[in-house]
């Protein structure tokens, strides 16, 4: 009994031995590190370039009644701009991104300007213009950006020469002029450290925006003496819509940045 008492015990006092030495080899393992968050406060400047639409809702008055002589129709145009800006965002509940920007853009998008009673045409051109608002956004990976913007614009409109349905010029004009309205448009910026290439602080975003100015009214101008013809009025709005790929770069932008332990 002495003997088969002792055999259990030593059998239990190498199994727990056994048990210890398992528990002491096992290796310590470190806890998951967090996903990366990248920040995205901070300034920014942009440049670039697009392509864009014009439309205007327009109609022929009597410029000393202002009396509709024909209907309102809406014509177009197309054409190319460039862009450069400068902005701020602010980075909020870790995938929201909020900011306020301003940019201007120059180049040459027409819409044609008619005169049907007359049988006269003409390109009205916007030459330049300006946008100030703000953007709201969310991130969709840490270094993609998803937004929606909107805000105050301002558009200068070159001169328009009337000619014939030929091309002839016909010696009236529409006075160049300045307009002020509202825009509204999105887009997706994203960092341009993708394929292996390491570009810290650039990135690309392309971007919608439509914007919509008022109605104005303007009277034939002669060429010869530079005073109204007093027969006919143009009244048109205009409505703008481009697409635009900017380079971008963040002064901030330090990547994704992990937590320290």
């Amino acid at each position: 009994m002495k003997k088969t008492l002792l055999a259990l015990f030593a059998v239990a006092a190498m199994t727990g031995s056994a048990s210890a030495a398992d528990l002491a080899a096992r290796p310590y393992v470190k806890a998951p590190m967090p996903a990366p968050v990248a920040n995205w406060t901070g300034f920014y400047v942009f440049g670039g370039g697009g392509g864009g639409l014009s439309n205007a809702d327009q109609s022929v008055v009597d410029t000393g009644t202002g009396t509709p002589l024909t209907i309102t129709q809406r014509q177009g145009g197309s054409g190319w701009f460039g862009t450069v800006g400068a902005g701020y965002d602010w980075q909020f509940n870790g995938t929201w991104v909020a900011g306020v920007f301003a940019d201007g853009q120059f180049g040459s998008i027409r819409a044609t300007i008619q005169d049907p009673t007359l049988g006269i045409t003409g390109n009205q051109k916007l030459e330049t213009s300006w946008a100030a608002g703000v953007r709201l956004g969310w991130l969709v990976a840490p270094n993609v950006l998803s937004y929606v913007n909107g805000g105050y614009s301002g558009a200068h409109f070159g001169q328009t020469n009337f000619t014939t349905l030929g091309g002839t010029p016909v010696g009236v004009h529409l006075n160049s002029y300045d307009r002020h309205g509202w825009f509204i448009g999105g887009g997706v910026e994203n960092s341009l450290n993708i394929f292996g290439i390491t570009s810290p602080g650039w990135f690309m975003k392309t971007e919608y925006r439509s914007a919509f100015y008022d109605t104005k009214t303007q009277d034939q101008i002669s060429d010869a003496t530079g005073l109204p013809t007093g027969v006919n009025s143009i009244r048109a709005n205009s409505w703008n819509q481009t697409i635009s790929t900017s380079l971008v770069y963040r002064f901030n932008w330090t990547g994704p940045v992990v937590a320290k332990y």
